[in-house]
């Protein structure tokens, strides 16, 4: 016998009452992920098989480069071919408090009236890889919701930003004059990750020389049959160049076969697997470690720990 809707778990009616338009509805599915953690699976099991997954555009890179105003740019430009969008903003969480700016507010403050985008500001809460293993469900609530596009932006580049690769469909590597050279990109890692290369303030002295380098790199990877990162210069302030994401986005979202493919590898599940198991694991040593008053409570919790190592952690 099917389940009445008065019977169904609060958060699936949540993530529906989200389908379906309700914003407030899906705000508060988004923080009862974030709550949940990997427990949100069991409450709402329809996450894991979305029937209308959307296109996750991933953008990084260093404080300043403008990585904001180049994802307002996009939420207009997508806006104007009628797609629904979304966005996680990633901000950096306090290491003491575990806090975070969220200063979507802020950032986003043009698009707040259109209903057909959602924004929604998440701390690392000291995820190493730069996302918490909440973003990832959440993503999945975007699908749920039908979203079209949903923009990633994450914090900072580097070795510490490599989740947004195993989440984003595309990555695009946002970079300024003042970066640095291509070279420092490249021990970064960026060149692993970046299917685009974005040098944004291109009006700015350097930035010619920074998109040579960049393309140069990126031929010598093509030619030793690696992943090779396309070069787009853009002065987002003034939208110039915004459009070539944008066609290039279009492209990818016309011809789903490969994204979708790749989306639903057993790679990308294992990721995503590791971080809500790395969340869970976190819970639990931050719960048992809350009462440690002296040596004998360390020596009582590992013995414990020997214990649950064996018949697995609850």
């Amino acid at each position: 016998m099917a389940k009445s809707k008065s019977s169904l778990p609060p958060l699936s009616e949540l993530i529906k009452k989200g389908a379906r338009g309700d914003e407030a509805a899906l705000a508060r599915a988004l923080s009862e992920l974030e709550r949940l953690g990997a427990q949100a699976l069991h409450q709402a099991p329809e996450l894991l098989e979305p029937s209308h997954p959307a296109l996750r555009l991933g953008l990084t890179g260093p404080p300043g480069a403008g990585k904001s105003t180049l994802v307002s740019q996009l939420i207009r430009h997508l806006r104007q071919q009628e797609l629904k969008v979304g966005v996680i903003a990633v901000d950096p969480s306090s290491p003491i408090s575990q806090g975070a700016i969220l200063g979507d507010r802020i950032r986003y403050s043009e698009h707040f009236l259109d209903s057909q985008v959602f924004i929604r500001s998440l701390g690392t809460r000291g995820s190493l890889g730069g996302l918490s293993a909440s973003a990832y469900l959440m993503l999945r609530a975007f699908d749920l919701c039908a979203f079209d596009v949903v923009l990633v932006e994450t914090v900072g580049v580097g070795q510490s930003e490599m989740d947004i690769m195993h989440v984003a469909d595309e990555v695009m590597v946002v970079l300024v004059p003042e970066s640095g050279d291509a070279v420092q990109a490249m021990k970064a890692g960026l060149l692993e990750i970046a299917d685009v290369f974005v040098v944004n303030k291109a009006d700015r002295p350097g930035a010619s020389s920074l998109a040579r380098e960049l393309e140069l790199s990126a031929q010598m990877s093509a030619e030793s049959g690696r992943k090779s990162a396309e070069v787009v210069q853009t002065v987002a302030t003034e939208g110039r160049g915004v459009d070539i994401l944008v066609n290039r986005a279009l492209a990818s979202f016309n011809s789903p076969e490969g994204w979708k493919a790749r989306r639903s590898s057993a790679e990308r599940l294992r990721h995503e697997a590791k971080a809500l198991l790395r969340q869970h694991w976190e819970h639990w040593v931050q719960k048992q470690t809350e009462g440690l008053k002296n040596t004998n409570d360390l020596l009582q919790l590992i013995a414990s720990m020997s214990s649950n190592a064996k018949d697995g952690i609850d």
